[in-house]
């Protein structure tokens, strides 16, 4: 699937590791992606709410259906964010793409999303992306 796909396809994205402070990606991106009329869930178990959105401690806590799952951990916690992903996505058959961010790349993780069906983006800045394919 290309990006532009995913774009065009998807519209609600669940942020894992989502920033409450205004200068971090975590926060820019996610705050660029909701001002292009994505619906935008953060996922932070240490605050309430952020850009006036609910905010979830973790993946299965979301209500809503998540179609993109960006995340902004470290590639260490990436196979264990996936692993949650896939329980999710077989629980409620959601979770059709996980994105990792710019500087954010784990090849086991990668696999085992695959094996699952789950499209996965790694090392790339959704904010760039986008930028990029509607210029």
């Amino acid at each position: 699937m290309r990006i532009r796909d995913i774009f065009e396809s998807f519209n609600n994205i669940a942020v894992y590791g989502m920033s409450r402070h205004l200068e971090k990606a975590a926060f820019t991106v996610p705050s660029y992606m909701k001002k292009q009329e994505y619906k935008v869930i953060p996922i932070n178990p240490s605050v309430d709410s952020i850009m006036k959105e609910q905010a979830y401690p973790d993946i299965m806590s979301v209500p809503d259906n998540i179609e993109i799952l960006l995340v902004f951990r470290p590639a260490s916690e990436a196979v264990d964010i996936v692993k949650k992903a896939i329980e999710r996505k077989n629980a409620k058959g959601d979770i059709k793409v996980i994105w990792l961010q710019l500087g954010i790349f784990n090849d086991e993780a990668k696999e085992l999303a695959e094996e699952n069906g789950i499209e996965f983006v790694q090392d790339k800045c959704m904010y760039v992306e986008h930028k990029e394919v509607y210029a």
